[in-house]
């Protein structure tokens, strides 16, 4: 259930249980190089107002993961409401022996002691610190010799804004997310001048400012109004929170968990943090509010809550989407409803008729709902998107279809206790019941014994074929959905290993017709290692990651069995000259940034970490639409003399780009070479000749760093995949990246030294 404005305490960063209750406090005016904290000595650096803290936060929904954070610490303010402004890293996560530290270098390094890496850094090593202090108003600085500010967190915010900390043009607010499946929301101030939340990359949902004014600058000010400020700090545009200009001894702005934008004041009567403005007044306007839960109501105490007319099952936790019908369809009506899909956010909008708009949706093997606007624009929105958001209100006066399945189902989704207000609109069929009772009454018993002989009879025949396709039905599914298939079964799917699509990949199909592809792997796998690997890949579910939908266990004999996805791996795109020619730059920079946010995933959204291990472009498959889609993940759980940390996917991340990047294949010199190329100037050498115009420039910068800096040979100046992602978002800049081969990434890639490198194109 949604509720406005209790989401202070509702993210990772803030629904915490801190480690640092009872604490010895270190109240220093300035912290030394070599100071640590760690979660073992639970220490902490504070103000010397004693009104912030920098310590760990162990997160509640991961108890054996910390953060490293500053936030509130005053005494007038009660432990369990201390919230937190800041986190080194945003999303970075580490176990609980790890340590926080000002190194003798003078940088602020977290390092994760149990995978024994660094997993953040201020990169601050080349400007002289002499020393670190954390500010009366919550300001972590590292000041040089002369005192001077040469990097402070207020320049690198999370998701809260202090009073007197700025957001100027480019940076980003970004919302701690539900799960990483979820999207993201931020806000941003873009180079025109206009301050806007986000969805994502390009959904936006609210924007305020002044279209004509440049370089402008969002501030917070100590009493309680929300400013954006030319470069002269003028105010351009204001707006008020309620208690403006109040005695106020604390104030946040923050963009919460539920993509609102909001303005909190500490009010000491009553020891509690109030909203005393927001951005968006109506929650069910924030874009995809429910995420992939359903849509957005308002219920009779007049809160925000999800609700999903067309879902088999009442549990909450369960995604809301349109049915996947096999055959027959129809389309249900819901009045007062304004719906549209996510996964992706578009849709095609129509100029037509109420009628005709519902024909469209139901003609179009594609569509899967629509939505009238009824407001005399006559648009007809269709979404081709299984997964929904929208909202409903009496008030709106669009009208909305979502199609939904005629064939035999084991639940009626519409069955489920729903609300009437989001049940959909059914014409009533009376029926007489006691004018049937006698007719019926006359031959029952005549037909009960027809029926059972010919019950036992058909029992009889089909035992052995229904014992033979059980594994296929709801019961051959373990507690994660995951079908357990014999051999026998594996043979028939893919036709006896028919259609070799890849090495140890086959193409099939289930009893269904669906298609699914089969992986043969190693025999000799131990079967406790690969159950337990299966039932966790099995559970994880993401949009950028190939599912898998069954596995075969038995002796001798180790198959995976995944979704089919229709363009087949990237690298025979690649290497096809025609299928090449469908690569097209914007092309390549999505499959980029959907790689990125599937290797995140695995990385901090799963219960723990999972490396994929074996990432390469014949690893990343196309699906119809060209969008990527990350396989065989996971399974380095069944190998572990294979096991790897997440910088080798990194790594491995990096070399996917360049040979994305330059349509070449992984080949003896590459990386060097283009990076030779970018470090002399001409980046735009390195681009797939079979490329026509429409490169960006600026776009193609911003990914060559982002991959030189993932191929770092020391390990520990890697990015970690959540800064890929926000690096090819355009959320966060990215600095020239020193040379990243001052050491072979492998053994294989060795070069003696003082070579040169060559240009993969020359013979």
């Amino acid at each position: 259930m949604l509720k406005q404005g209790n989401f202070l305490f509702s993210s990772p960063f803030l629904l915490c249980v801190f480690l640092w209750f009872f604490l010895i406090h270190i109240v220093v005016s300035h912290i030394p190089l070599g100071s640590k904290l760690s979660v073992e000595e639970n220490n902490l650096w504070v103000s010397s107002n004693g009104d912030f803290a920098v310590g760990f936060v162990n997160h509640s929904e991961q108890p054996s993961q910390c953060s490293v954070g500053i936030r509130f610490n005053s005494k007038s303010i009660p432990f369990p409401k201390q919230t937190v402004v800041w986190v080194a890293g945003a999303d970075v996560t580490v176990g609980n022996k790890s340590f926080f530290q000002l190194s003798q270098n003078g940088e602020l390094v977290l390092v994760d002691s149990l995978r024994e890496v660094t997993v953040w850094t201020s990169n601050t090593s080349q400007l002289a610190v002499a020393s670190a202090l954390l500010r009366n108003d919550g300001n972590l600085v590292l000041l040089n010799r002369k005192k001077d500010v040469v990097w402070q967190s207020f320049d690198n915010p999370s998701d809260t804004l202090l009073p007197g900390q700025n957001l100027p043009v480019h940076k980003t607010l970004r919302a701690a997310s539900r799960n990483s499946v979820s999207s993201y929301y931020s806000l941003h101030m873009n180079a025109s001048g206009q301050l806007q939340l986000k969805w994502e990359s390009d959904v936006i949902y609210w924007s305020r400012g002044n279209p004509s004014s440049l370089n402008l600058g969002v501030v917070l000010t100590s009493g309680g109004v929300l400013q954006l400020v030319d470069h002269n700090l003028n105010p351009v545009w204001s707006v008020f929170g309620e208690d403006h200009n109040d005695s106020v001894n604390f104030r946040l702005l923050k963009l919460d968990i539920d993509g609102n934008l909001r303005i909190y004041s500490w009010v000491e009567a009553t020891g509690s943090w109030r909203s005393v403005w927001q951005a968006v007044e109506n929650q069910c306007n924030v874009f995809a509010t429910c995420g992939g839960h359903g849509i957005c109501v308002f219920n009779t105490s007049g809160s925000p809550e999800c609700r999903c007319p067309f879902k088999t099952t009442s549990s909450s936790n369960l995604k809301c989407f349109a049915l996947n019908c096999d055959s027959n369809h129809s389309m249900d009506t819901y009045e007062h409803t304004f719906l549209y899909g996510i996964y992706p956010p578009n849709e095609s909008i129509t100029i037509t008729s109420l009628q005709q708009c519902r024909e469209l949706c139901m003609q179009d093997p594609a569509c899967t709902a629509a939505t009238f606007t009824n407001d005399g624009t006559a648009q007809c929105r269709m979404t081709t998107s299984p997964y929904f958001s929208g909202h409903q209100n009496p008030s709106l006066s669009s009208i909305s279809f979502v199609k939904t399945c005629s064939d035999p189902i084991a639940v009626n989704p519409h069955n489920s206790g729903s609300s009437p207000s989001l049940s959909p609109v059914k014409r009533s069929h009376g029926l007489c019941l006691s004018c049937q009772i006698g007719g019926a009454a006359s031959g029952t018993l005549l037909l009960f014994v027809v029926v059972q002989l010919g019950i036992g009879y058909f029992i009889y025949r089909r035992r052995n074929h229904i014992l033979r396709k059980a594994a296929l039905a709801y019961t051959g599914r373990n507690s994660k959905g995951v079908m357990m298939l014999p051999f026998t079964e594996i043979k028939d799917i893919t036709g006896n290993f028919k259609h070799q699509i890849g090495p140890g990949m086959y193409r099939g199909a289930l009893s269904n017709q669906q298609p699914v592809a089969v992986k043969d792997l190693d025999e000799t796998i131990e079967e406790r290692k690969f159950r337990a690997a299966v039932s966790k890949i099995g559970s994880i579910h993401h949009k950028n990651l190939v599912k898998l939908n069954g596995y075969c266990c038995e002796l001798g004999h180790r198959y995976l069995v995944y979704e089919y996805v229709k363009n087949g791996s990237l690298d025979k795109c690649i290497e096809d000259d025609e299928l090449n020619q469908r690569l097209t730059w914007r092309r390549r920079v999505d499959i980029c940034l959907t790689v990125a946010k599937a290797i995140c995933y695995l990385h901090a959204g799963c219960r723990e970490f999972i490396s994929h291990g074996n990432l390469k472009c014949s690893n990343v498959v196309l699906d119809k639409n060209y969008e990527a889609k990350v396989s065989e993940y996971g399974l380095e759980m069944v190998r572990p003399e294979e096991s790897y940390g997440g910088e080798k996917d990194v790594a491995d991340f990096g070399k996917m780009v360049l040979i994305l990047i330059t349509g070449r294949p992984e080949v003896k010199d590459l990386w060097e070479w283009t990076y030779e190329e970018w470090i002399q100037g001409h980046p735009e050498r390195v681009i797939d000749k079979r490329l026509d115009d429409g490169v960006d420039l600026k776009e193609l910068e911003r990914v060559l760093r982002i991959a030189f800096w993932c191929l770092q040979s020391d390990e520990q100046m890697r990015p970690s995949m959540s800064e890929v992602v926000k690096v090819l978002e355009g959320s966060l800049t990215v600095d020239p990246p020193r040379p990243p081969f001052s050491q072979r990434l492998s053994e294989e890639e060795s070069l003696e030294s003082g070579s040169k490198p060559q240009s993969p194109m020359e013979p």
